[in-house]
């Protein structure tokens, strides 16, 4: 795997019997670097040696003839052991559900990207402290990047939820971030008469990165599980350091950064709670308490639903065009208040009107925060006029859309989705906009 280097490289690395993947020090005059040695890519300088740093990042280091290299443990040295953890009875049950997702990878030597583990139980290895907090249990459900998961895989993970928590376990589900606020609706959905925490975590940064957020999404994750929070909620950094998690609602959580560590944000509310690496606990909002009561997984779920956003110059023609491919359902994200293009060339409010009457098309708005209001302006009030559009209100387009799959799924009656729609089920819908709304 040192092909890609120059010979002089080559040659210095093979001296020393340094291959990829080996643990290494290169000192260069006063500087002194140490790291695992990564592939060269082939875009890259063929006389620069790639160092992965115990940060997690890579540096290139201009190979020099009168450099110190020196090999500090091999590839093989670093094998993880895994034991199988030994069980206290005083300790609490917890299974982790791992679905794949960064926090379930670890660095791929012949690339210099990351891969998925093997095993879930390396995540053990990875955060040993959640040995101290209770008995873990892993069950591997997927193995899938959330960009790649859709409603059957949801399906799967309400399915597994369910048993484990007739077992009396609490339950941590290991998640991809991208998509993790979709899954967080879905189950909040789907699982009936719930009343216990189901809690979905996640990394941007995978565990063998120096500063991955894994083993302390982790930790708090399971604290969270043990709570008297009876509700499905994301838990992740919510700050950029490393200090509590927020235990985000299921309904109204979103991905708001593509990187940041608290990139998890409660949206139009308060965050349920602020969990703490060693267990302490800040309640902030109101939820529903944790009881005995047997939960239910209800996964019917329309699939031929589509999300489409309003834009200057938009065409609606896009929805004839969803009517005649069988799509069930559409959720459109207005602008503002909720606004689609009234008086514009291309009026949306025949299309909406058509269409309305044959399937549900709720309108939300982009923003997300705020609402859908039609008391405002004169455009809104005309598409709830002479429209059969279903309004919003503020919940998220995601969770909009999953909760339209869902209702489908049970009924094609459009009063009937209507009426649910516009009801809060699992708290989708807040009674009021905050003032930071």
């Amino acid at each position: 795997m040192l092909e890609n280097y120059s010979k002089p490289v080559q040659t210095a690395l093979k001296k020393v019997k340094i291959n990829v993947g080996d643990k290494i020090s290169i000192k260069n005059g006063n500087e002194l670097y140490e790291g695992l040695l990564m592939p060269r890519t082939e875009l890259g300088d063929k006389d620069s040696i790639v160092v992965k740093l115990s940060s997690g990042y890579n540096i290139g280091v201009k190979y020099d003839k009168n450099m110190k290299i020196t090999k500090l443990a091999s590839k093989q040295d670093s094998k993880i052991e895994l034991e199988k953890p030994k069980f206290d009875p005083k300790k609490p049950n917890v299974t982790i559900i791992s679905t794949g997702g960064t926090i379930a990878s670890k660095v791929e030597y012949k690339t210099g990207g990351v891969k998925a583990i093997e095993n879930p139980q390396e995540l053990l290895f990875n955060v040993p402290e959640l040995k101290e907090i209770a008995n873990i249990k892993f069950v591997k459900v997927l193995q899938k990047m959330s960009e790649d998961m859709d409603s059957i895989d949801w399906q799967d993970i309400a399915k597994a939820v369910v048993k484990e928590l007739t077992l009396g376990n609490a339950v941590v589900i290991t998640h991809g971030t991208d998509t993790m606020h979709y899954t967080a609706a879905a189950l909040s959905f789907m699982l009936k008469d719930l009343h216990k925490p189901v809690i979905i975590t996640g990394s941007q940064r995978s565990p063998d990165r120096g500063s991955s957020d894994a083993g302390m999404n982790l930790i708090c994750a399971v604290h969270a599980a043990l709570s008297d929070i009876g509700e499905v909620g994301v838990v992740m950094h919510g700050s950029t350091d490393d200090d509590y998690c927020n235990f985000n609602r299921g309904t109204r959580v979103r991905k708001m950064h593509s990187s940041r560590r608290d990139t998890f944000r409660t949206l139009g509310d308060t965050p349920i709670a602020q969990i703490y690496p060693d267990g302490k606990i800040n309640i902030l909002s109101s939820y529903r308490k944790k009881k005995d009561i047997k939960v239910s997984a209800d996964t019917k779920f329309e699939n031929k639903i589509t999300l489409v956003k309003v834009y200057p110059g938009s065409d609606p023609d896009i929805l004839n065009y969803y009517l005649k491919k069988g799509y069930k359902g559409i959720v459109i994200e207005g602008t503002g208040f909720g606004y689609v293009p009234t008086h514009a060339r291309k009026s949306w409010i025949p299309t909406v009107k058509k269409i309305s009457k044959k399937i549900p098309i709720v309108i939300v708005t982009q923003t997300l925060f705020g609402r859908v209001n039609s008391n405002v302006y004169e455009p809104l009030r005309i598409l709830y006029h002479q429209t059969d559009a279903i309004n919003g209100n503020d919940m998220l387009p995601e969770v909009a859309l999953v909760k339209l799959g869902h209702i489908l799924g049970h009924t094609k009656k459009l009063k009937e989705i209507k009426k649910l729609m516009t009801k809060n089920l699992v708290g989708e819908i807040s009674e009021r906009s905050t003032i930071s709304d």
